[in-house]
């Protein structure tokens, strides 16, 4: 704002003067700028600052976080005791790999810690441009080698990557989008991030199994798991995501949220081919999908979100068409019925047909209502432009039904002893999947001429 006070001498400034000369001393001519800073202290002024500082270790980091609030000369005293070696080691906890303590009380409240501590910071900073608040901060976190990329050797009994990200969320909360697309750009200038990201998604999958796993504890870790608002959560995912293009986005989705060993980490990639999976391999991809989905995600389109789940389908090579079921069915209606609509408008009939058999499948072995597969259908049906288009994708539907059980027998027939059991139990749900479906095709015909 422009001050209204004119430039020249006026009587204004002697007002203020003798206002305050009668309980002062005689007037000064030269402003003491120490003494203003000093007078904003109060009480604390009387402190030497060794004092000062000794009092601060018996508060508590959100006692000191609302002290920096006081005035800008004590938040000067705590970003300076903030840089001192025992304001370092005071507020920098390093209990991270306490293997005990990591899923309990005490795991908990080193996160607590960090987030107060990105409360303090935040408001010590306040004043600060964004650029040097980052540069500051960076200087103070840089000899946390935990908070580091590449920095712990066991990251996975380790909280540090957790306690930075619960750090980073506190600190950058209500910030606008351009600062926190200068947050993400400072973030992988110091993790070296996208030559990283580049060096996975450009390699055979699983030939860098370490890095891999690093970046998925990273980007997790740090960017995505601690937002309460989805809109935050797709605002960071889309920041990872964007730069790459789709068959990337695909790889380094499955990298970030899909299946891994619960023996060492490391991305399972052979999960999606080799058999059929469960609901908890899936999750965390559905879980992605349906974030960047939501209208909240503004830099995706519809189109884009199908494109991609169409080319993690692929990743790292086709999967076995029950775990794209399955995913679609984890996914929510939205994506399920865009995704198969997409199929009927290009002309990919008879492999919408197989997909609409292993949703019924899907139902089956998962207990879902079975009439939900025959709604889904209903509603793909409507995007057929004739009944003739229409006629022969039903067509293909019962086709697909009856191919996939007579290659069901003749596996069973044809197997060993333990593939036999394996098969006839497949056998057995694809055939229940079938005589459930119809079932409740019959009903909704019966009531529909009710």
């Amino acid at each position: 704002m422009t001050s209204t006070v004119s430039t020249s001498f006026t009587l204004i400034p002697n007002q203020k003067y003798r206002r305050s000369s009668r309980r002062s001393k005689p007037f000064c001519h030269t402003v003491d700028t120490d003494s203003e800073s000093l007078s904003t202290l109060g009480n604390f002024k009387a402190l030497p600052l060794e004092i000062f500082q000794m009092v601060l270790k018996y508060l508590s980091v959100t006692d000191i976080s609302m002290l920096s609030m006081v005035s800008k000369a004590i938040s000067n005293r705590l970003i300076n005791y903030i840089s001192t070696s025992s304001g370092n080691r005071r507020l920098l906890l390093q209990d991270f790999h306490n293997l005990e303590i990591s899923g309990k009380r005490e795991g908990s409240c080193i996160l607590e810690h960090y987030r107060s501590l990105g409360l303090l910071l935040k408001r010590c900073t306040l004043l600060l441009p964004t650029k040097d608040r980052l540069k500051y901060i960076h200087k103070i976190l840089s000899e946390v080698s935990c908070f580091k990329l590449s920095g712990c050797p066991s990251p996975l009994h380790c909280l540090g990557l957790q306690c930075y990200g619960v750090f980073l969320q506190t600190l950058t909360a209500g910030w606008d989008e351009l600062e926190c697309h200068r947050v993400y750009n400072f973030l992988c200038e110091l993790s070296n991030l996208p030559r990283k990201v580049q060096t996975v998604v450009s390699s055979k999958p699983g030939s860098a199994r370490k890095l891999e796993l690093r970046i998925r504890l990273f980007c997790r870790s740090v960017l995505l798991n601690h937002w309460i608002h989805r809109s935050d959560s797709a605002f960071w995912l889309t920041r990872i995501l964007k730069p790459w293009p789709m068959v990337n986005q695909a790889r380094l989705l499955y990298i970030i949220f899909g299946p891994v060993s619960s023996i060492n980490g490391h991305v399972v990639w052979q999960k999606m081919i080799d058999g059929p999976t469960d609901e908890t391999s899936l999750k965390g991809l559905a879980d992605a999908i349906k974030l960047l989905y939501d209208t909240e995600a503004k830099e995706w389109t519809a189109d884009d979100v199908i494109s991609l789940v169409d080319e993690l389908s692929v990743v790292p090579r086709e999967w076995l068409m029950e775990n794209n079921a399955r995913l679609l069915i984890l996914s929510g209606n939205n994506i399920c019925f865009t995704f198969m609509a997409s199929k009927a408008v290009n002309g990919r009939a008879v492999e919408l047909a197989r997909l609409v058999v292993f949703l019924a499948l899907v139902c089956e072995k998962d207990l879902y209502c079975m009439d939900w597969a025959v709604k889904m259908m209903q509603k793909v049906c409507k995007v057929f432009s004739t009944p003739g288009e229409r006629n022969n994708f039903l067509q293909s539907v019962e086709n697909a039904f009856a191919h996939m059980i007579m290659d069901m027998l003749q596996s069973v027939m044809s197997g060993d002893r333990e593939e036999e059991d394996s098969s006839f139990l497949n056998l057995f749900h694809l055939v229940n999947a079938q005589s459930n479906f119809h079932k409740e095709i019959l009903y909704l015909t019966m009531r529909s001429t009710s």
